[in-house]
């Protein structure tokens, strides 16, 4: 057994034990989904920052940068703009709003601002798109095991389940919340320290350049602006981001620990990608893209800075998973459960559900992992699905009143339809400048803007 995988195996320890240990005094929903409504400033900043940082913005982003260069920087640049939009506008208008009703979910939201039938719907169709992402999140904990031990991808998929289904059950939010104060720390280090090492190995700023100068466009930073519709409107609407907004105590909390994350974002953007690139110079012929991140930790560092770096990586990909697994957990125990099944449950009742949902989840994000070929296209699933079916009716909730019931499903029914139609149509390429997910964005709010013009006799109320 390596050094590497030691250290690995030691460290994963540690968020099981802090979270077994807080989550002995977490025995209401209340704690579990929202935190008592509790974050302070510095707890809200590292939960959102280190959902944010995950597979996607490391081991993805890498990948994104190794093949297409620095314009790789948009994919999480893209999540930064959209955590800022939510940071200064958004999110403290639905915290308010989510104080002064008791709401704990998103759906919880939809339901009081719409109907069930809203919440009924926007929750089936995030239950699919929310365990793609979880299997991507541990997509990447598996690429990581394998070049560290040349772990089977099951296995490394198993591992990283076990560990982040582990500590999220315990406690809820309040958990994760700490769990990735300690996780965010030792992310920002490991990167921090394997970046400049990645460019020195690769021959500094000139060798790195003179070794990639080849590629068409690879220097270009505007190829990655296809990553706005797909990323920003994701980032603002999320619920579990969202949902961790309804854990902070205020408004100002809400506007330093978000707009704090987004901006801490906006720098971390370029980290991935140029360790990518770093990669492309030393290692030019990867069979997939997705190790790249993980060989330069693994090959070309100092083994105990490597091991900080893959811990780093570790760090991201588990972090975030589990800010996924109580989006999961959260939605199917209170929207699904407590809304539909059994209106009467108990608040113990709903917390027992809560954590049975997030074991199933963590064992049905393992299924889905095995077997999905790749980390960006586990996500990509999830962020269209978010933002062509939440995107709409949750801004036009917040400052539209006019938008009620029937103007929701039209945004939702014809986004996704059109987001569908044109995904098959064009192969994903999308018409023109228009991306798949961008047309459904588009459709969806012209839908609703027809039907708040439609005259309101004979339809119904259509909201508040």
């Amino acid at each position: 057994m390596n050094l590497h995988l030691v250290l690995l195996l030691v460290y994963s320890v540690l968020p099981v034990l802090l979270g077994l240990w807080i989550g002995r005094r977490v025995r209401a929903t209340g704690e579990f989904f929202v935190a008592g409504r509790r974050l302070g400033p510095g707890l809200l900043f590292s939960t959102m920052l280190a959902a944010n940082i995950g597979a996607g913005s490391t081991v993805g982003a890498a990948g994104l940068g190794y093949r297409d260069g620095i314009g790789a920087w948009w994919w999480v640049g893209s999540a930064a703009i959209g955590s800022l939009v939510l940071g200064f506008f958004v999110g403290p208008r639905i915290r308010a709003i989510a104080q002064a009703h008791g709401l704990h979910t998103v759906g919880d939201y939809l339901e009081q601002r719409y109907s069930r039938g809203v919440r009924g719907t926007v929750a089936a169709l995030l239950w699919v798109g929310t365990l793609a992402i979880l299997a991507g999140q541990l997509i990447a904990l598996a690429w990581v095991l394998n070049v560290v031990a040349g772990v089977p991808k099951f296995v490394g998929c198993l591992i990283g389940g076990v560990v982040m289904t582990t500590y999220f059950t315990a406690g809820g939010l309040l958990t994760s919340a700490w769990v990735n104060m300690v996780q965010l720390t030792v992310l920002l280090a490991g990167f921090a320290v394997a970046l400049p090492l990645a460019l020195s190995r690769a021959g500094g700023w000139e060798g790195v350049v003179a070794a990639t100068s080849s590629q068409p466009g690879y220097w270009d930073p505007w190829t990655g602006l296809v990553y706005l519709p797909l990323l920003v409107p994701a980032f603002v609407i999320s619920p579990g981001l969202l949902q961790k907004v309804y854990g902070a105590r205020d408004d100002r909390t809400v506007r330093l620990g978000v707009v704090g994350s987004g901006l801490v974002l906006l720098l971390f953007a370029l980290v991935p990608p140029l360790l990518g690139i770093a990669a492309r110079a030393l290692h030019p012929g990867l069979d997939n893209r997705e190790l790249a991140l993980p060989t330069v930790l693994m090959l070309d560092l100092p083994p105990l800075i490597g091991s900080l770096g893959l811990a780093a990586v570790f760090s991201a990909e588990i972090s975030s998973a589990d800010a996924i697994l109580f989006m999961l957990a959260t939605s199917l125990s209170q929207d699904l459960y407590r809304r539909f099944l059994n209106p009467s449950a108990s608040d113990s009742q709903v917390l027992r559900v809560a954590r049975g949902a997030a074991v199933a989840g963590g064992a049905l994000g393992v299924t889905i992992a095995t077997v999905a070929p790749t980390v960006i296209g586990a996500l990509g699933i999830f962020y269209t699905l978010l933002s062509v079916s939440l995107f709409v009716p949750v801004i036009a909730g917040l400052y539209l009143r006019r938008v009620g019931t029937a103007e929701a499903f039209a945004a939702i029914g014809r986004g996704v339809t059109a987001t569908v139609a044109a995904q098959f149509a064009t192969g994903g390429r999308g018409i023109g400048p228009f991306s798949p997910v961008l047309l459904g964005l588009l459709v969806g709010a012209l839908g609703c803007g027809a039907v708040v013009l439609v005259p309101r006799r004979g339809r119904g109320a259509s909201g508040p």
